[in-house]
């Protein structure tokens, strides 16, 4: 299998599709009554925010530079977004799991400051020099185009959002699940990662796209 560049993160439809914008203005109080806890409030902005982040970077893309490789073993803008679709799709489908089942059991009052993501675990996350190879799981395809691989993401933050909401002032902070990396994370801080992953990854396709730009100026 060849192997491409991954990152930390990997290594460890709603009926009605709300597009980055909107969950964006929705988490800064247009749409959200004003007893939802800060911090739900505070990691629903940054994975907006970092989700409109990642699709400019491949908007910045031409669309038929997409699917093209810009080295031989790196990922073209195509399979970054399907490997960040498939990492987030695996993760919250677990998330959501956990979540039905904490709620069955009776969620007690969130606490005044839940545990959020460390400073140092948000840096590691973002730094592109910190390379892992991902695991077949959330290896990318190539068969995915970035724009529907980027509604996809979107799709599942949709999922993840509702069912955070059906929670307000829940204790969130005591549903967790495991990171083989980074150990056990509760839901504000797997959204706060999934935000870093995306940025992570946004930076990727800026790279990607000066190195395709300037193959093709010279070519």
């Amino acid at each position: 299998m060849i192997r491409r560049e991954c990152d930390l993160i990997a290594s460890g439809e709603a009926s009605l599709r709300w597009s980055t914008r909107r969950l964006f203005v929705l988490v800064v109080g247009v749409g959200y009554d004003s007893g939802m806890h800060s911090h739900l409030a505070t990691v629903l902005q940054h994975l907006a925010s970092a989700t409109s982040e990642l699709r400019a970077a491949v908007d910045a893309l031409p669309a038929p530079l997409r699917g093209e490789q810009p080295a031989p073993e790196r990922w073209s803008a195509n399979e970054v977004i399907e490997h960040v679709g498939k990492v987030e799709t695996l993760f919250i489908g677990s998330l959501l799991a956990r979540l039905e089942t904490a709620r069955g059991e009776g969620l007690g009052a969130e606490v005044a400051e839940p545990p959020m993501l460390p400073e140092q675990t948000r840096a590691v996350v973002t730094d592109r020099s910190s390379k892992r190879t991902a695991p077949d799981a959330v290896q990318p395809t190539g068969t995915v185009d970035a724009m529907a691989g980027l509604d996809r993401i979107e799709a599942g933050h949709a999922r993840l959002r509702d069912a955070v909401t059906q929670c307000q002032g829940q204790a969130l902070s005591t549903v967790t699940t495991d990171h083989r990396f980074f150990g056990t994370l509760n839901v504000y801080q797997w959204m706060e990662l999934f935000a870093g992953h995306e940025r992570r990854h946004a930076a990727q396709v800026r790279e990607l796209t000066a190195q395709l730009q300037e193959r093709h100026v010279k070519s």
